[in-house]
């Protein structure tokens, strides 16, 4: 290792040790590689804006970020969570099938798995919570383990930021996060019904038939939102990154002309929200392209990609490997970071064992969902805690079952290929 290369990593890690958001960290650890490596700081500048102006599909990602927000502020969560009510309510444990229905919906509108969290989760729990026999632990254990199916069915933020750095397609992508999302959730499901009959959980509240039509119509209206996004990608009307705007003018309409739920001030605020989660992510993006630099200077990507060669491994023997490092690191590091900075250094080894770019998209972006919702520092535990006070050791006792159960899906995408590739195949991607 380099004098340099080991600067930087000094840096990196001292800087998440005092808690310096990440995004400085890495920016404060590439200036200190190019200061010992005695080249121009200047070349951090002209880095980061050559990868921004130069990354045209990162414009869906402040989109789809607004679009999620003016759905979970414009009543449009409540709406779904009465539609989901209809369809499963009276499963047993059936609050707890709502949410994954819900979560299921939402993903096709929002591609993040924090909004899921905060927007129909935030109700979920609510509505749970009314009931003796959902604790609270179980309450938010559920809502956090159904927010990871968000990025995994389409929209997606982080198949955005993977296909950027993979040069993968990302209507590829999406076509092959579907199956697996409806994999993760048909799993959940039976691991509810499981927990349900063995605690005696009951049903949901039977609802008037009168009711019914308006609860359905009611919540149709934002189902035309997927609706639109798919067709008009895969008709070619509009590119994903175009599609991230169709997304936000959708939820703007429905939420503001059609619902009336904004004033101005929340208006105003919703944009403010959306405009600072957007300046974090595209701050790391920019970060990460000066610690890319730094990595591919040093050759990290080749040698890594030597070492592995040289241990002989097959494809699902690398893939096994790259679950069981992400599931690891996913305990401790943002998604952000493990697509930036780790998934570049992987590519040129996916590549020369002749790994699908795609399959292993979507099987490393399930692996960081699951890292979202593992102690000791998983995002969505923290941000269910933030909103609900629910303690963090409830959530977690609770959890295990459906981190499982989330794992269980990935090790079967990633022993058949076919569940990611099937659909992307059957619609004509060339997926090498």
């Amino acid at each position: 290792m380099s004098a340099a290369l080991g600067t930087l990593l000094g840096v990196l890690v001292a800087g998440m040790l005092l808690r310096t958001p990440i995004a400085f960290a890495m920016l404060a650890s590439g200036i200190a590689y190019l200061v010992v490596k005695g080249q121009d700081i200047g070349l951090a500048a002209e880095q980061i804006l050559n990868g921004l102006y130069n990354g045209y599909v990162l414009l869906a990602v402040p989109l789809f970020v607004l679009a999620a927000n003016l759905m979970n502020a414009g009543s449009i969560s409540e709406r779904l969570f009465q539609l989901s009510r209809v369809v499963v309510g009276r499963m047993r444990g059936g609050l707890a099938q709502v949410n994954i229905l819900v979560s299921v919906i939402f993903s096709g509108m929002s591609g993040s798995a924090i909004a899921d969290a905060a927007g129909p989760g935030l109700v979920s729990i609510r509505q749970m919570l009314t009931k003796p026999e959902y604790t609270p632990g179980f309450a938010a254990a559920v809502v956090v383990a159904g927010a990871t199916i968000g990025p995994i069915i389409p929209p997606s933020i982080p198949m955005v930021i993977y296909a950027l750095v993979s040069g993968t397609s990302v209507g590829a992508l999406f076509l092959g996060g579907i199956v697996p999302g409806l994999l993760m959730a048909a799993l959940l499901m039976l691991g509810i019904h499981v927990i349900a009959k063995q605690r005696n959980m009951p049903k949901d509240d039977p609802i008037a038939v009168a009711d019914i039509p308006g609860m359905v119509w009611r919540g149709l209206l934002p189902l035309t939102l997927p609706l639109v996004l798919l067709t008009g990608i895969y008709s070619g009307a509009f590119t994903p990154t175009e599609a991230a705007a169709v997304a936000a003018l959708h939820a703007l309409v429905l939420a503001a002309g059609v619902y009336r739920a904004f004033s101005p001030r929340t208006l105003y605020a919703v944009m403010l929200a959306s405009l600072r989660s957007s300046a974090v992510i595209t701050m790391i993006i920019a970060s990460a392209y000066l610690l890319n630099y730094a990595f591919a200077a040093e050759g990290i990507p080749n040698q890594l990609a030597i070492w592995v060669s040289s241990l002989q491994l097959g494809q699902l023997q690398f893939l096994l490997l790259v679950n069981a490092v992400f599931l690891v690191l996913g305990c401790f590091l943002d998604v952000s970071v493990m697509l930036l900075v780790f998934v570049p250094m992987l590519i040129p080894t996916a590549k020369l064992l002749g790994v699908d770019l795609v399959h292993f998209g979507v099987v490393v972006v399930v692996n960081m969902m699951i890292g979202l919702v593992t102690p000791p520092f998983g995002m969505l535990l923290f941000v269910t805690n933030a909103l609900t006070g629910i303690p963090l050791k409830d959530m977690v006792r609770e959890g295990w079952a459906f981190i499982a159960l989330l794992v269980l899906a990935l090790l079967l995408m990633t022993l058949f290929p076919q569940i990611v590739l099937w659909l992307p195949q059957t619609m004509g991607y060339v997926t090498r």
